[in-house]
């Protein structure tokens, strides 16, 4: 199977907020442009630790995951904001290990209304004039 990437922002939501309450500026925001595997097997995103520690990211928790080979281990987790395009969302993430891939998972997918499509190795909108989410 095609495997499908695509270059996403990351950014300290503590930092966002702090530019809300206008606390800092704009561009003391800690930001960084990586290149992520979409992974519609996973359900969450995963960044390494060494960006992590670039967005200055302080660990809020813990997560027991579960790797490709059924291993187990309990990951640190926190919150970024993630931009794909011109769409974003706030997250929970997974903080992998050192030298691991950024993975997407489906939890980032639904919320910002995006669909994998192999064939062409892109991610698409669901819909054109922005997310619709379900709720009931």
């Amino acid at each position: 199977m095609a495997e499908i990437r695509a270059s996403v922002m990351l950014e300290n939501s503590g930092g966002r907020e702090y530019a809300y309450r206008g606390d800092r500026a704009e561009a003391d925001i800690r930001r960084a442009t990586v290149e992520g595997v979409v992974d519609t097997g996973a359900v969450s995103l995963v960044i390494p630790e060494e960006i992590a520690t670039e967005l200055g990211l302080r660990h809020e928790g813990t997560r027991t995951v579960v790797y490709a080979d059924e291993r187990r281990e309990r990951r640190p987790v926190t919150n970024v904001r993630i931009e794909i395009g011109n769409l974003a969302t706030w997250t929970e993430v997974i903080v992998g290990p050192a030298g691991s891939e950024v993975l997407i998972g489906q939890l980032v997918l639904e919320a910002l209304d995006l669909i994998a499509d192999c064939r062409s190795r892109t991610l698409a909108p669901q819909h054109p004039e922005g997310p619709v989410l379900a709720i009931r």
